[in-house]
C-alpha cells in the first residue's frame, strides 16, 4: 500500500460493482483500468505538475550560487522536507531570495488548483530523493532537481541541471548523483482538503447533525488493527495521506458521507493498531454502512472531489432498505484520478454495528479488525 517514501498508487484497482439480491450484497470487481497518460483534466492534475516543473527549473538554475546551494544542502540534510517558501524568504543569498516571489506565487496557484483556500499557505517542499544519496551530497556537488513522475510505473523521471538542461533519470535504481525532489506538502494539503470535503458535504446536507439515540452515549465501530498491501514502492515518490469515506443513509433518509483521516497508515505490509473510531452509528438510519479507503497525492483537487461525490450521492434515494453506496462514490470519480490523484485503495461493504473481528477488503488489498464500542457521555 503506502510507505512514507511513497504512499501513492499509480493504478486504478477497479470500480466496485454491487447488487442487492435477496437482501444480500454481492460485490464484484471490474478489471483494472489504466489512465492513458498525464493529460490535462478539469481537475487540475497536469497544471499542478506544470507549476512544480517551473519552480524545479528555476531552483536548479539558482543552485549555481555556492552560498545558496550550501543552505539548501544543509536544510535537506537536517530536516528532510524543506519548506521552499520559508527557505527562500529567510535567506540572505541573492539567488535564493530572488526565488521567493515565484515560489510564493506557485504556492498560491497550486492551492487554487487543488481547491484549497488561500489561507493554506506554503505547499512546495524540497527533499533529498533517497537516503542513500546523503553520502554523495557534498559542497562540491550541484544536485539536479526533479518532480516525481505522475505514474508509479514510470521508467524515468526528468531532472534539471543548473544550466536548465533536462536529463532522463532511470527509476529502476537509485542514482548515485544527488537529486532533489520538488514536491508538495501532502500532509498539510490533505488536512486542509479534508476540511474542504467536510464543509462541502455539510453544505449539501450529507453530514447533518443528529441527536444521539441515547443520552448516555452512542455506539461506534472501532478499528483495532489494519493493514494494506502494495507491491510497488518507487524511490522517487513522496508522502501522501490516507483517508476513508464512510457512507450510508442518515437518520433523515438522505445519503450520508463522513471523511475519516487515517494519517498513521505509513508503510505497506505493516499492521497498525489505531483504536480509531470509524463509524458513529447514531448518525445512520440503517444498521449498515460502507467504507471506501483512499490515498491522497499532490494533484488532488478537493473541491472537485467533493462536488463529484456529492453530486453522485444526492441522486441516490432511500428505498426503505439499505443500499450500498461504494459504487456511487467510485463511479463519481473520473478514471484519470486513479493514476496519481486520490487513489482507490480498498473498500468494505455492509459494515454493521455488531461487526467484529477481521474483515477482508472487497479487492483483497487490505484488511481490518473491528469491534463494537460504546462511547459514554460524561
Amino acid at each position: 500500500m503506502v510507505s512514507r517514501s511513497r504512499k501513492r498508487r499509480g493504478l486504478l484497482i477497479g470500480v466496485m460493482l454491487s447488487a442487492v439480491i435477496g437482501g444480500t450484497v454481492q460485490p464484484a470487481i471490474a478489471a483494472p483500468v489504466r489512465d492513458a497518460g498525464d493529460q490535462v483534466t478539469p481537475f487540475g492534475r497536469s497544471p499542478v505538475r506544470s507549476a512544480e516543473q517551473e519552480i524545479a527549473r528555476a531552483l536548479s538554475a539558482s543552485l549555481a550560487d555556492p552560498r545558496w546551494r550550501e543552505q539548501v544542502r544543509a536544510a535537506a540534510l537536517g530536516t528532510g522536507d524543506v519548506d521552499l517558501q520559508a527557505l527562500t524568504g529567510s535567506t540572505a543569498a541573492a539567488e535564493g531570495r530572488n526565488l521567493f516571489a515565484s515560489v510564493s506565487a506557485a504556492d498560491r496557484r497550486i492551492a487554487g488548483l487543488k481547491g484549497l483556500p488561500a489561507s493554506t499557505g506554503s505547499l512546495l517542499r524540497v527533499r533529498l530523493a533517497a537516503p542513500s544519496m546523503r553520502s554523495h551530497l557534498n559542497a562540491d556537488v550541484t544536485p539536479w532537481i526533479a518532480v516525481a513522475a505522475a505514474d508509479d510505473d514510470a521508467r524515468s523521471i526528468t531532472a534539471y541541471d543548473r544550466q536548465g538542461r533536462a536529463h532522463s533519470v532511470d527509476t529502476a535504481r537509485v542514482p548515485d548523483r544527488p537529486l532533489y525532489i520538488l514536491d508538495i506538502d501532502v500532509t498539510k494539503a490533505h488536512r486542509a482538503g479534508l476540511k474542504v470535503l467536510r464543509k462541502a458535504f455539510a453544505d449539501k446536507g450529507l453530514t447533518p447533525l443528529v441527536n444521539s439515540a441515547s443520552a448516555a452515549g452512542w455506539w461506534a465501530t472501532k478499528v483495532t488493527a489494519v493493514e494494506v498491501n502494495d507491491d510497488q514502492e518507487p524511490w522517487f515518490k513522496g508522502a501522501a495521506e490516507m483517508f476513508s469515506l464512510v457512507t450510508g443513509f442518515g437518520q433523515d433518509g438522505t445519503a450520508r458521507v463522513d471523511s475519516v483521516d487515517m494519517p498513521y497508515l505509513d508503510y505497506d505490509g505493516t499492521v497498525y493498531y489505531p483504536n480509531q473510531i470509524l463509524v458513529n452509528w447514531s448518525n445512520y438510519k440503517y444498521n449498515l454502512a460502507d467504507v471506501v479507503m483512499m490515498e491522497d497525492d499532490d494533484g488532488t483537487n478537493y473541491r472537485a472531489l467533493a462536488q463529484a461525490i456529492t453530486t453522485a450521492l444526492l441522486t441516490v434515494t432511500d428505498q426503505g432498505a439499505y443500499i450500498p453506496l461504494v459504487n456511487a462514490v467510485l463511479s463519481a470519480i473520473p478514471d484519470s484520478w486513479f493514476t496519481d490523484d486520490p487513489d482507490y485503495v480498498e473498500s468494505w461493504y455492509t459494515l454493521a454495528r455488531n461487526s467484529s473481528g477481521r474483515l477482508n477488503g472487497a479487492s483483497g488489498n487490505g484488511w481490518m479488525t473491528v469491534e463494537p464500542y460504546f462511547v459514554e457521555e460524561f
